[in-house]
């Protein structure tokens, strides 16, 4: 069986970081789907889906090493090319990737205690980001 929903989150942009562990906790439980996978993936090519134990010290830490991977600062020529001056948000995200996907066991996810799902957005303003999730399984 497979099972998908889209839901719609909005950022701040320069790696913004939202946890998202709940919103797809409920979707794999709405599923029905006890035993699979499920694969979350950011819509777009600025995003990133990924984990990280979401607490507000290791979050700045994040985002101080993704200014320190591909500065917002950095001379691009994608940014040359269109004006939008947010190579390094497309950087960012080609590197990190798009979307996860995580077990689901006995119809939840199968996470550790300090492992949250979040969607980290690179790009150089606000938006409106969307998330499909798409659960497989029996």
């Amino acid at each position: 069986m497979v099972f998908g929903r889209q839901f719609t989150i909005q950022t701040r942009g320069f790696s913004d970081i939202k946890d998202i562990t709940g919103r797809v906790g409920d979707i794999v439980r709405e599923s029905g789907i006890r035993n699979g996978i499920v694969h979350i993936f950011a819509v777009g090519s600025t995003a990133s889906v990924t984990t990280i134990e979401y607490e507000p010290a290791l979050v700045e830490d994040m985002r101080d090493q993704l200014e320190r991977f591909a500065p917002s600062s950095m001379h691009s020529r994608h940014s040359q090319t269109w004006g939008d001056d947010n190579g390094f948000s497309h950087i960012r995200a080609s590197f990190m990737g798009p979307g996860m996907t995580a077990p689901v066991s006995g119809g939840d996810l199968v996470l550790g205690t300090w492992q949250q799902i979040v969607v980290v957005d690179h790009d150089n303003r606000p938006r409106s980001r969307k998330i499909f999730v798409q659960v497989m399984g029996e």
